[in-house]
């Protein structure tokens, strides 16, 4: 199936450069077949080039070959040899091409779980509904959809693996008094899973990034917003204890926590980038990033008492211990308009068209998540703080016992 889904390639690349004049009927079959290899090439990812960057290399550099040349590469490269770099180079690779950084032990090797693939599926979802627009792509399409899938799914459920990790880092304690927390810390006699510290603590996203490059597709900017990541996670960690134990917490981290958040839009939206050889569109980038903040304080507002009870990173959460609870929604309600005020901005500059759809979805996403508030629209609800977690927790154990999970120890 392999070699005839490739065969299937080649004709639709030479069938495109019959249409666009850029071959004629009368050449032979073997030298359609090389040009198409060659296209097929230029347009497979290989790290942070675009097309057009690889388009001037062949411009600078083919005229320097010569035939000279070519016979002296030939005679220190057996035919052998070529063929056998050609077939598992990174840009044309199967599973039976194991590079070497999956050879050095289990814990480097990349995995995922049914459950993680199953919680990233609505990420997913999104993302396409989403960000496709941006790439002028129609998300209704399952081919386009399913062209470039399994890596997009690969990536996120990854992320939710380590998600789930830290989620683990941040669970009440068990015992008498359920609204005490883990302590953060290696050397804790605790019986609980001490593999969760030290893969978050230990480049979590090592063998994601090994598979990535081994594919060609690791950028620099995806390793800095993989980065990312790790410091949120960290940061929610720092936050959320305190939360527990009684200590100042910084509006700063709060701030810096919050536009971390959305880290995986971003390594998808940069990958699929990678994935179809395009230049990344910074002023996308910039409205995505600006709009992804919103929808994260939207949801933070709407999951507000869950996150109360999981002890999960929430803003308002976070304001309400800052700033007291009289006066965290209005501190609240003065960051959300600000970040408006850029939102609006952003989107004009945006093509008209994308404009439109983009405010559509968002109104579609919004309604089918159950709001009926939020940025997409134009109204917003802030819920009533809860000004001493540690009953409300208790309150909601002792009437509701089952929407905790029993955690064993």
């Amino acid at each position: 199936m392999e070699g005839l889904r490739k065969l299937e390639n080649v004709q639709k690349i030479i069938q495109m450069m019959q249409s666009h004049g850029i071959i004629s009927n009368t050449q032979d079959a073997t030298s359609l077949r090389f040009l198409a290899d060659l296209t097929l090439l230029l347009v497979s990812p290989c790290r942070e080039l675009d097309i057009d960057a690889k388009c001037q290399l062949v411009i600078d550099h083919v005229p320097k070959f010569s035939h000279a040349f070519f016979e002296e590469t030939m005679q220190c490269t057996s035919e052998q040899g070529v063929e056998q770099m050609v077939n598992t180079g990174s840009l044309d690779s199967d599973d039976k091409a194991i590079p070497a950084p999956f050879q050095k032990g289990f814990k480097d090797t990349a995995m995922v779980g049914l459950d993680a693939m199953r919680r990233a599926n609505s990420t997913l979802e999104d993302f396409c509904r989403s960000y496709f627009m941006f790439h002028k792509m129609d998300p209704h399409q399952p081919q386009s959809i399913f062209k470039y899938l399994p890596i997009l799914s690969f990536t996120e459920s990854y992320i939710y693996q380590l998600d789930n990790l830290n989620e683990k880092l941040l669970q009440p304690s068990v015992g008498k008094d359920r609204s005490s927390y883990r302590g953060y810390s290696v050397e804790t006699k605790e019986s609980w899973d001490l593999t969760s510290v030290r893969m978050m603590t230990n480049d979590p996203f090592r063998p994601l990034c090994n598979v990535l490059e081994h594919h060609g597709l690791l950028t620099d900017r995806i390793r800095e917003e993989m980065k990312s990541g790790v410091e949120y996670w960290s940061l929610e960690r720092k936050l959320c204890h305190p939360l527990g134990s009684k200590h100042e917490i910084s509006v700063e981290d709060v701030m810096r926590a919050i536009h971390l958040k959305s880290f995986d839009y971003r390594v998808l939206n940069l990958l699929f980038y990678q994935l179809r050889g395009e230049k990344v569109d910074d002023m996308h980038m910039e409205f995505l990033s600006i709009s992804e903040f919103l929808v994260e304080v939207s949801d933070d507002l709407f999951d507000y008492e869950d996150d109360v009870l999981e002890n999960n990173f929430n803003m308002l959460r976070m304001f309400n211990r800052i700033y007291g609870a009289s006066a965290a929604p209005a501190m609240l309600a003065k960051i959300i308009t600000e970040a408006e005020e850029k939102y609006d901005s952003l989107l004009k500059a945006l093509d008209p068209e994308l404009s439109l759809n983009y405010q559509k979805r968002c109104e579609e996403a919004t309604k089918e998540g159950g709001k009926t508030s939020g940025p997409s629209l134009g109204t917003w609800t802030i819920p009533p703080v809860i000004e001493d977690e540690d009953l409300y927790r208790s309150d909601v154990l002792n009437s509701k016992p089952s929407t905790i999970p029993e955690w064993t120890t």
